[in-house]
């Protein structure tokens, strides 16, 4: 490699006498100085290493490969709902429960994205409307317009909704133990929990 430096110098020196007699003939001495560029063909010999750089342009590629497969990690994991607590007690957690599904409405959420389970006493809706029969009550929830109230008991006939809401408003001793992950497995996008939160953390985890 010093050859290399040491070579345009040769050239520059013989130029250099050159130029003298060549001074008469100014024209001529600058044809000589792109002589020297002629030695840049010389450089064009050294791009024989330069052309390694194509491969180099295929790593990225290759590189690029994996990509598409990395934003699936991503994708499952916000299959996953969010989960929000709502300290309430026995008796005031169906209240909670209609104040956050007027939250959600008045959000811009639509009704039929919601599903409000409870575990004691049913919501006066659900009892309403089972006292037309179980067919019209379920036909209502298949239809998808409105919000749909409905007991842990039955729940598991719910299908998922954007946004599941529980009231833990009683019940037997183990009804917490149950709705929770049921409406965790039906809710799509988040889930509410109006209850205590010692009870709720200890069924679905501190991490709530």
């Amino acid at each position: 490699m010093p050859l290399i430096p040491e070579e345009p110098q040769i050239h520059e020196s013989a130029q250099g006498p050159r130029a003298t007699p060549a001074s008469g003939r100014t024209a001529p001495t600058p044809r000589p100085v792109p002589g020297p560029r002629p030695a840049a063909p010389s450089r064009p010999g050294r791009p024989g290493p330069v052309r390694p750089a194509p491969p180099v342009q295929r790593t990225p590629r290759d590189a690029a490969k994996p990509g598409p497969s990395g934003p699936a990690v991503p994708a499952a994991a916000a299959a996953a709902p969010q989960i929000q607590l709502i300290p309430a007690s026995v008796e005031t957690a169906l209240d909670a429960a209609e104040e956050a599904v007027d939250l959600l409405l008045d959000s811009g959420r639509a009704p039929g994205d919601v599903l409000v389970i409870t575990t004691g006493t049913q919501h006066p809706w659900a009892d309403h409307e089972l006292s037309f029969g179980e067919k019209s009550y379920w036909a209502q929830h298949d239809a998808g317009d409105d919000v749909f109230y409905t007991d842990a008991a039955i729940a598991s006939r719910a299908a998922t909704r954007a946004v599941v809401v529980v009231a833990l408003n009683g019940g037997p001793d183990t009804a917490a133990a149950t709705a929770l992950p049921l409406a965790l497995s039906r809710a799509g996008a988040l889930l509410i929990v109006c209850g205590d939160p010692q009870h709720i953390n200890s069924v679905l985890g501190a991490g709530v």
